[in-house]
């Protein structure tokens, strides 16, 4: 199978994760991820999610503009969306009180009672 025919045979999806693994590897070196999401060759739209060390990340803009880029100049994609989850969407958002620990976050972590006194339980 030559080079072209496997790139046929190959889901838009398989390429674009591909194409994402060899030429961004900027993101796993900083502790990023990607996936994608949508790939739909019909409709041309692809969807793809970063998260790890890209939430909150100062130049995770120009990674997605770069991807954008890219892939907007294959002929089968039409359209890029990528998401970079804001870091709080994963703890629930700003109005959630309590982290995925449990812990009251807006007394500073100290627990419910506010207080710097660690308790009887403490060890």
């Amino acid at each position: 199978m030559t080079a072209s025919e496997s790139e046929t045979s190959d889901s838009l999806r398989d390429r674009v994760e591909r194409w994402l693994a060899t030429q961004m590897p900027i993101i796993q070196m900083h502790g990023g991820t990607s996936a994608v999401r949508t790939a739909d060759a019909e409709t041309g739209e692809v969807v793809i999610e970063l998260g790890g060390g890209c939430r909150g990340c100062s130049v995770s803009d120009v990674t997605t503009g770069n991807i954008q880029a890219e892939l907007l100049t294959w002929d089968e994609i039409e359209d890029v969306t990528i998401r970079v989850p804001d870091a709080r969407e994963q703890l629930g958002g700003p109005e959630q009180a309590e982290s995925i620990m449990g812990i009251d976050r807006t007394e500073g972590g100290r627990g419910d009672w506010g207080s710097s006194n660690p308790g009887k339980d403490h060890l």
